[in-house]
């Protein structure tokens, strides 16, 4: 009945987030390395407009 439940709700959903599941441990480091370069690049952004 869950799987059932989760099919309705999910929808197509279920299926991306099953292969994000299976090769999660590439696309974890690809986003945290984003964040960081997206901080680090506003940070010497406000740096530089400020002087």
């Amino acid at each position: 009945m869950v799987e059932m439940m989760l099919d309705f709700m999910l929808g197509p959903m279920r299926g991306i987030g099953s292969f994000y599941y299976e090769y999660q441990h590439i696309f974890n480091p690809i986003v945290i390395g984003a964040a960081v370069i997206k901080i680090f690049f506003n940070r010497k952004n406000k740096h530089t407009a400020e002087v």
